[in-house]
C-alpha cells in the first residue's frame, strides 16, 4: 500500500503528540519536526488540518505549540486519514458497463473493510517503544 508523505507525517506528528499526552504538555512545532526529520513548513500545514478536524489544539506565542485534543486510545488511524487524506476513503468507482456493478461492489466492500480496519488501530499503539504489533489489512 502506498501512503502519501502527508499522511505519513501526520501519523508521525500525532505519535509525537501522543507521547506527551497528559492534557497539559504543549509540544513545539520545531521539536516535532526535529524528532521526526520533517520540514517544519510542511508540518505546520498538516497540523493545521489536524487542528481544523479537532484532533489537536494549538497555542500561539513564545510558549506555543500543539497538543492532542483527546486521549491516544480514543483517536484512530481512521480519524487521522479522515483529517488529512479524506479522498483515500472515498468510493470512486462507477457502475458503467456490463461488469460495472460487480466491480463497484467489490471495491466498495474492500473500502469498507479498510475503513473498519483503520478504526481499530489506535494512536496509542504508535507510541509503543518496541517493534510493536504487526497490522495486516
Amino acid at each position: 500500500m502506498r501512503v502519501s508523505q502527508k499522511l505519513e507525517y501526520a501519523c508521525r506528528a500525532m505519535a509525537q503528540l501522543a507521547k506527551q499526552a497528559d492534557g497539559k504538555t504543549i509540544t513545539r512545532l520545531d521539536e516535532i519536526a526535529q524528532r521526526e526529520a520533517v520540514s517544519s513548513n510542511f508540518l505546520v500545514q498538516i497540523l493545521n488540518d489536524l487542528r481544523r478536524s479537532g484532533l489537536v489544539t494549538s497555542k500561539r506565542g513564545k510558549f506555543g505549540g500543539y497538543l492532542l485534543s483527546g486521549k491516544p486510545g480514543d483517536i484512530s488511524l481512521y480519524d487521522i486519514v479522515q483529517s488529512v487524506e479524506p479522498t483515500l476513503l472515498e468510493d470512486t468507482t462507477n457502475t458503467e458497463g456490463a461488469s460495472g456493478n460487480a466491480v463497484n461492489k467489490a471495491w466498495s466492500t474492500a473500502s469498507a473493510n479498510f475503513a473498519a480496519s483503520l478504526k481499530t488501530i489506535k494512536l496509542a499503539t504508535l507510541t509503543e517503544t518496541d517493534s510493536g504489533p504487526m497490522f495486516y489489512i
